[in-house]
């Protein structure tokens, strides 16, 4: 069926950071728009802070089945909910640095230009802070890049043992920082310290996460109409293969047609370029968005490797743990360049946490752990390949070629981390490695670029075959960086956003 009694002026496929960026920023233009999110609210409820209920019986985690290069299938660690994957991130706010945007040559490969640049971002930035409620201390971070106004409140101060870790990495010659972070903590705040916030959800709304910081503000407007249980399943061309005439979508099992004058897709890096594959015409074999053959391809994810550093004769009773972090090896190693990265604290590991990666350790064993472990991060940059990818197969599976870049360099990192936790007072330094099947920062697939041979979307995100459809989320990333990537996303969709708002004319874009 078409729906003809609707008929918005902006559809937003996505409720997460890229398509409530863009909505704030649309809003107030006299402009109808739709937001189509394919989940439903999460739920406030006791499960939220039971690392049984999430971690073990994965009660958030998407029902559907994708599968691997060899064909294996697996249940990913996608959360389809209004706001995306930042209701269960872990509130970490930083900004790349200058570098990110430049083209950098390493030992195992290439981390590309992007472009635009850091200046480009600045402005928006400090804007996606403020919305966010950031909360840190500028200055501190060695190689932080120039700002133009300082965080919109004050740091989260360091529990005591975080406090000491903080003076022991000082001690050990390096510069320990508060960790930027969306969290409504301070007098009047909703922060409980309730002790499950990092790939928890938070049922106390002190996450700062698009649906609280940028989606719920805009609900009441007359203008913005949110569709839950929607799932846009087809986009629809013109005669021409140029302008986006319409979405297809399913609506709580219904089926429906939707059309507008403008489209902004933001569900999220793998799940946009299904979308554009899944949109393949005759006289368009390769999808929407699609001339250059890039769409699905270069997928990165982060090598991300957490650290379990025990201490026998300690707990640790630390309820927020995510106030420090460690960029004195952003830009590598004295003697290897190429072994870089960033180390932050992760929220405290439980042992229901180990035993759903560890069924065989005994429940008594991964408890104790939990509770005499300290828990870190380590964080680096996953260089782009151009067969790392995802690919839509005959009947709507989703399979994920996963070929990360740079794997090597990143152990050399986690070595060095390693070695420096137990300088630290760690006599045990235990190691996990997350993979593709985790949510951990996925970016890449509809990269931007100045060549439309060689890219698919332009500076603002507008793809180069379609001037009315706007790809934003971290699908646009020409590389991964190594710094966790939210901010950066709210960033280029605020300044996506006001490119918007500023050619809205009439009710059609002056493209």
């Amino acid at each position: 069926m078409t729906v003809d009694a609707f008929r918005p002026d902006v559809v937003i496929i996505g409720s997460g950071v890229g398509g409530s960026a863009v909505a704030h920023k649309l809003c107030g233009t006299g402009s109808k728009i739709l937001i189509l999110e394919r989940g439903d609210f999460l739920p406030k409820e006791p499960e939220n802070a039971d690392a049984v209920a999430v971690f073990v019986q994965s009660r958030y985690k998407t029902e559907e089945k994708w599968q691997d290069a060899q064909g294996r299938s697996y249940r990913p660690g996608q959360y389809y909910y209004v706001g995306g994957h930042t209701k269960f991130f872990g509130t970490a706010m930083f900004r790349f640095r200058e570098s990110d945007f430049r083209e950098e040559k390493f030992t195992d490969g290439t981390s590309p230009v992007w472009p635009i640049s850091y200046d480009d971002l600045e402005p928006f930035y400090t804007e996606g802070e403020r919305l966010f409620g950031v909360r840190g201390a500028a200055g501190q971070d060695p190689g932080e890049p120039p700002r133009s106004s300082p965080y919109p409140h004050a740091a989260i101060p360091h529990e005591p043992l975080i406090a000491d870790m903080a003076q022991r990495m000082t001690h050990l010659g390096l510069h320990p920082f508060h960790m930027p972070s969306a969290i409504d903590f301070g007098p009047g705040g909703t922060c409980r310290r309730c002790g499950t916030c990092d790939a928890f959800p938070c049922r106390y709304g002190a996450k700062g996460d698009a649906e609280t910081r940028f989606l719920r503000p805009l609900l009441n407007h007359p203008d913005v109409t949110l569709w839950t249980k929607a799932k846009a399943t087809r986009l629809i061309a013109d005669s021409d293969n140029r302008k986006i005439v319409a979405v297809e979508i399913d609506r709580d099992g219904e089926q429906m047609s939707i059309d507008a004058p403008l489209f902004v897709l933001s569900a999220g890096a793998i799940n946009s370029a299904v979308l554009l594959l899944q949109s393949a015409t005759d006289s368009l074999p390769q999808g929407l968005a699609n001339q250059s053959g890039v769409v699905g391809r270069y997928l990165m994810n982060h090598h991300l490797t957490g650290l379990m550093g025990v201490r026998p004769f300690q707990v640790n009773n630390t309820k927020f743990p995510k106030t420090l972090s460690i960029n004195d090896f952003y830009h590598g190693l004295p003697d290897d360049p190429s072994a870089r990265g960033n180390l932050q604290m992760l929220g405290n590991i439980a042992g229901p946490m180990i035993r759903s990666a560890y069924q065989n350790i005994p429940k008594p064993a991964a408890n104790w752990l939990g509770r005499h472990s300290v828990d870190w991060l380590a964080m680096s940059e996953d260089l782009p390949t151009h067969d790392s990818r995802v690919r839509v197969l005959p009947g709507g599976k989703i399979e994920v070629n996963y070929q990360p870049g740079g794997r090597q360099s990143h152990d050399r990192f986690v070595r060095h981390a390693q070695r420096l936790l137990k300088r630290a007072g760690f006599p045990l330094v235990l190691r996990h490695s997350f993979g593709i099947k985790a949510p951990s920062h996925q970016c890449g697939t509809v990269r931007m670029g100045l060549d439309p041979d060689h890219s698919a979307l332009n500076t603002y995100c507008r793809a180069h075959a379609h001037p009315n459809l706007y790809v934003v989320d971290s699908g646009f990333f020409p590389s991964s960086a190594a710094l966790n990537p939210a901010l950066t996303i709210a960033a280029q969709s605020l300044r996506v956003g006001a490119h918007l708002r500023a050619h809205w004319r009439n009710d059609t874009m002056s493209l």
